[in-house]
């Protein structure tokens, strides 16, 4: 998702011009780093410590307007990092020590960034003079990073530490945002030198191309009111650039359909009558046919995701494509642009804004009422929708749908991985930017939790609602105790069907029924505990043990009043039990490696869009 963060929250360091010199302060390098966190606007700190970081600690403790959150489990500082920023729109922060700790966060780093996440990881390293001799605890974390970072930092020398910090956080939040790794040795915290602010940076060649060329801006006008059968293919780097209200005058302008990934969800509002839905594998039938007819995809902070375009050569035969975006190594990289512009979403938009009103004034205004006939009749045949379990279960759609309708206006919501993420896409309404946050590109289950936490950190006065599978859950629900001790109320929804459900799913589909390994409830000789009334984990207790409240659903008949109890519920975190049907399953689908012309509705069920729409 290829986006802009324009850095308007947090101060950016500016390089020092002459004849005013910075009062000079004498600290060691471990003060220098807290100083320079507290000067680049970072509020809040996830993190760990142990051996190598332990210097930065003791200033930590002095520090007034740093926060550190201890979690139990590096990943989780990652996540929490995360999910701070998606929600914030700062730079999240976490910190490590050497070793398993710098490694522990290799997983949230990958996930910030193929999500374009602007993050800074603050990791501690073995002494200078023992880089490279195996000494206990080391690990190269700058080089096993380098493919998963925008940028990283080796700091060897004290008097560094100022100027990289700033430049670690000017990176991560400018261009295409992302993580950035900062690795200090311990010896270089520990030893004496002097702070100023601000420090002159020294980035040679890292200069973001953010206004776009206007001459593409004209090209992509005229093909805009050309065409017959547009498409506005929205990707999250509309919502890293803040440029979700120039989207929607632009919509409304062109009246062109909307359709949003699953990184832009809250881009547009899923209620206006321009938005076709999700495209992708599990994308809504109208938005995933809507690309397949187009004849012309304007792609804006997309980038063309092999979950959305499926077999990539039989992608949208029919589309001339306009490809906008902050990073240019995405433009042609899947799909060959006939419109390739480099810029800021926002500044692009804003633009193609002006370019299209110009061609109106000039009598070009594109006739798009034959498409909006199609598009309309896709809508009322193959609408989203889900069958109730025949047994009187609670369905898991039902959930997550009640889950978002009783959800307080601004709620924050955080998704694990699988069935429930997809579900979760499409049976909550998102209204508003910033209120949706998942693992789209790594797709990485035990998020949640940990995002959750990271989001509600950053924004206190929002409810925040983690939708979490029972084989997420499992991974990182370590992190409700970090809640409970730091009052970070979060609420959890497991989705508990007792199985890995999207690979259940796929099992069911194309293993002919052959469920191995995705049964969590029993061992191999334990045919079935649930019949003797057993639960392994009981995660009613498990929330209970971690200073949670433990609420459990089983019948369709109680479901508002449990989601209701843990709404009151705001002084600590709550977890909710929903005990649901094994065998519901997502669709729409596309199978993996096949065309997104063979989507199916649902379960033996193929669209049939008739073939006067294929010309």
């Amino acid at each position: 998702m290829t986006e802009q963060a324009t850095g308007a929250h947090h101060p950016q360091p500016r390089p020092r011009s002459g004849g005013h010199s910075a009062p000079v302060e004498h600290v060691t390098g471990a003060q220098s780093l807290i100083r320079s966190l507290e000067e680049v606007g970072a509020d809040t700190v996830f993190g760990i410590p142990g051996g190598a970081i332990l210097p930065a600690y003791d200033p930590l403790m002095d520090s007034t307007r740093v926060r550190h959150v201890l979690v139990r489990h590096e990943q989780g500082a990652g996540h929490a990092a995360e999910g701070y920023a998606q929600a914030t729109g700062k730079v999240g922060v976490c910190m490590a020590t050497s070793g398993p700790g710098a490694t522990n966060l290799v997983t949230p780093i990958a996930d910030a960034h193929m999500d374009s996440v602007p993050m800074v990881a603050i990791t501690g390293q073995v002494s200078s003079k023992s880089i490279g001799t195996d000494a206990f605890q080391e690990a190269d974390i700058v080089g096993i990073t380098m493919p998963i970072t925008k940028h990283n930092f080796l700091v060897t020398k004290a008097e560094e530490i100022p100027r990289i910090i700033a430049q670690a956080f000017h990176i991560a939040s400018t261009g295409r945002p992302g993580p950035v790794l900062v690795d200090i040795a311990k010896d270089a915290l520990q030893a004496k030198t002097t702070f100023s602010w601000p420090p002159v940076m020294d980035l040679p060649g890292y200069r973001p191309v953010t206004k776009p060329h206007a001459k593409q801006i004209r090209e992509a006008a005229k093909l805009i009111t050309a065409a017959k059968r547009p498409v506005l293919y929205v990707g999250g780097g509309v919502l890293k650039a803040r440029a979700t209200a120039e989207l929607k005058v632009l919509a409304e302008l062109t009246g062109a359909p909307v359709t949003t990934t699953l990184m832009a969800l809250g881009a547009f509002p899923d209620s206006h009558p321009l938005h076709v839905g999700m495209p992708g594998m599990h994308g809504a039938v109208t938005a995933v046919t809507a690309l397949q007819k187009a004849d012309l995809i304007v792609a804006l902070g997309a980038r063309f995701d092999d979950r959305v375009t499926g077999k990539l050569d039989s992608f949208a035969p029919y589309a001339k494509i306009v490809h906008a975006d902050i990073d240019p190594a995405e433009i042609g990289k899947n799909r060959e642009a006939d419109v390739p512009i480099v810029g800021d979403a926002r500044e692009v938009i804003a633009d193609l804004v002006q370019a299209v009103q110009k061609e109106h004034s000039e009598g070009h205004q594109g006739d798009y009422s034959a498409w909006w006939h199609d598009l309309n009749r896709w809508r009322e045949t193959y609408p989203l929708g889900y069958d109730r379990p025949e047994d009187g279960s609670l369905s898991p759609q039902a959930v997550i749908e009640r889950v978002g309708q009783l959800a307080p206006e601004g709620t924050i919501f955080a998704a694990g991985v699988g069935q429930h993420q997809m579900w979760s896409a499409h049976f909550i309404q998102y209204e508003q930017p910033a209120t949706w946050l998942n693992s789209g590109g790594a797709g990485t289950m035990g998020y949640s939790v940990p995002a959750a936490m990271g989001a509600k950190a950053g924004r206190p006065e929002r409810t925040v609602w983690a939708i979490d599978g029972d084989g997420c859950f499992q991974m990182t629900n370590q992190e409700l105790t970090t809640c409970a001790l730091n009052n970070i109320p979060i609420k959890v929804a497991v989705i508990n069907n007792g199985a890995l459900g999207m690979v259940r799913q796929w099992q069911t589909l194309f293993y002919n029924q052959r469920y191995s390994n995705t049964v969590l409830h029993s061992g191999p000789d334990d045919v079935n505990p649930e019949a003797r009334g057993t639960r392994v984990p009981d995660f009613v207790k498990l929330a209970e043990a971690m200073g949670c409240v433990g609420l459990r659903c089983e019948r369709p008949e109680d479901l508002d009043k449990v989601i209701e109890e843990a709404n009151s519920i705001n002084d600590r975190p709550v977890v909710v039990d929903f005990i649901v049907h094994q065998d519901a399953m997502v669709w729409p689908m596309v199978a993996a490696g096949t065309s997104n012309d063979e989507i199916m509705a649902a379960r033996d069920v193929r669209p049939d869009f008739g073939d006067s729409e294929d010309d």
